[in-house]
């Protein structure tokens, strides 16, 4: 099953821990407790109030939410997005098929909420300016430490893969991605380039016009790690710090 802390992280254990045992009198008799006090027991047994009942519900609804999420994640890693079928994800999260409408749509629905929660708040860091001291590559330095350890080593990967395969046969899911994930991501990543070049860090002006180039490591691990991996295992992290080398024009040791 896959870690629901990395693809839903919203999902949290909700289920209740056990109940204590009420406390005995000598020789098995049960204590006898004061009107007051049986009457405060009898209003903590009582009935739930609406509000509990409604976070009951809310808490369940979450929890079957994330539960077909992850089911379709592994749908469409196994299958790809084009022969998955809603009546798949449904089997795999243990889940009525008429469960699923109640949440999503259809499966671009799904895929969009896999974009929403497992990606987007990665690209919400680089939007923090450096620490203080910092430098822009320090930076970037762990923007892409960041992205290889959560995203490249990670199921969220599967989501970058499925897109780079699906997304020209689903324009409207490709759409949903730039626009959540890489015009933000270029965005911010094009922000630090204009600050690198102000401070004199980074030489070629040119390149805040293409911060792809910036980031085309990371793709490229996503990409090599799914595809090549087991015949030319891939240091991502060493790749990423020589290309910002040429970039930066410095030479940094491990």
């Amino acid at each position: 099953m896959t870690d629901r802390s990395v693809i839903y992280p919203c999902m949290s254990d909700t289920r209740p821990g056990p109940r204590s045992r009420s406390a005995s009198g000598r020789g098995g008799k049960a204590a006898v407790g004061r009107p007051g006090e049986k009457a405060a027991s009898a209003k903590a047994s009582g009935p739930a109030s609406p509000k509990a009942l409604a976070s009951n519900r809310a808490e369940r609804a979450a929890e079957r939410r994330g539960a077909i999420i992850e089911a379709a994640l592994d749908e469409f890693v196994a299958r790809g997005f084009t022969a998955t079928r809603i009546d798949d994800i449904a089997s795999r999260a243990g889940v009525a098929k008429g469960t699923i409408y109640l949440h999503f749509k259809d499966k671009e629905s799904m895929f969009e909420e896999l974009i929403r929660t497992a990606l987007v708040p990665l690209i919400g860091r680089l939007h923090a300016p450096p620490a203080m001291g910092g430098s822009v590559r320090d930076m970037i330095e762990g923007f892409a430490r960041m992205f290889i350890q959560e995203v490249a080593n990670t199921r969220r990967g599967e989501i970058v893969r499925l897109i780079v395969a699906e997304g020209p046969r689903f324009p409207s899911v490709a759409d949903f991605y730039y626009r959540e994930v890489v015009s933000r991501g270029l965005s911010a990543m094009r922000a630090l380039i204009e600050l690198g070049v102000a401070r004199g860090e980074i030489k070629p002006k040119d390149l805040a016009r293409f911060p792809q180039l910036m980031i085309a490591p990371a793709i490229v691990a996503v990409i090599w790690q799914s595809l090549f991996s087991r015949h030319a295992p891939l240091d991502a992290t060493e790749m990423f710090r020589v290309h910002l080398d040429l970039i930066f024009g410095e030479r940094r040791t491990a």
